[in-house]
């Protein structure tokens, strides 16, 4: 589950907001779905995320949902086994097999990586290209390879897959050094969700018999 969580955080930081000096084409068609996805106030997505780890012979898949009020840095991650929630100014990470809520202080910090920031995605650090269209189905998909400027980063390559008419991320591929692939895949995107504001708290006397380590 860390890894999964993990992985999420490192997809938070890809950059759709400051580009690299490459690829005009790329540059294009990632400033047309920064465009919409910030003309939302909140986004509701379902996901399917699948871990392949050859190194393990392992290959792990879940389905999880995102609910996200990126300009507030609010988020609500729903996992089987673990939720991540955060109104901006505190995070609480529910593990729900040992019944404990750990909370800890909110980073909003420029550098910061969120979940609330996977589609606007507003950080720097990347290459970035246009590799072609890929046709599955009806649709046309836009693929489009991102490269960490650091090379000390725990992956190597980003590969992004989006829906051409509809400016959205449908497909996210990360590959890192150990060999190891995340791969996340969108089934369903809302924008203007409907949800109230308690969604982005967390309420310890819904949930009997939680024990609360407050890290903050």
């Amino acid at each position: 589950m860390k890894k999964i969580l993990g992985a999420l955080l490192i997809l938070s930081g890809i950059s759709f907001g400051v580009y690299a000096q490459q690829d005009v084409k790329a540059k294009t068609i990632l400033a047309d779905v920064s465009k919409k996805y910030k003309s939302y106030d909140i986004v509701k997505a379902d996901f399917t995320f699948t871990l392949e780890s050859p190194q393990n012979k392992a290959k792990e898949t879940q389905q999880g949902t995102l609910i996200a009020k990126a300009a507030a840095n609010k988020y609500k991650v729903i996992m089987t086994d673990q939720d991540m929630i955060s109104d901006g100014k505190s995070q609480w990470t529910y593990l729900k097999k040992d019944k404990e809520v750990q909370v800890s202080v909110a980073d909003n910090g420029s550098d910061a990586l969120n979940p609330a920031k996977v589609f606007t995605l507003y950080e720097k650090g990347f290459k970035y290209l246009y590799t072609g269209d890929q046709k599955v189905g009806a649709k046309v998909y836009q693929l489009i390879d991102l490269s960490p400027v650091d090379s000390k980063t725990s992956y190597f390559k980003i590969r992004l897959s989006i829906d051409k008419v509809a400016k959205q991320l449908s497909n996210v591929l990360i590959l890192d050094k150990n060999g190891n692939k995340y791969t996340y895949t969108i089934k369903s995107f809302m924008g203007n969700a409907k949800v109230p504001e308690s969604t982005f708290t967390f309420d310890a006397r819904k949930y009997p018999g939680v024990e609360v380590v407050d890290l903050r």
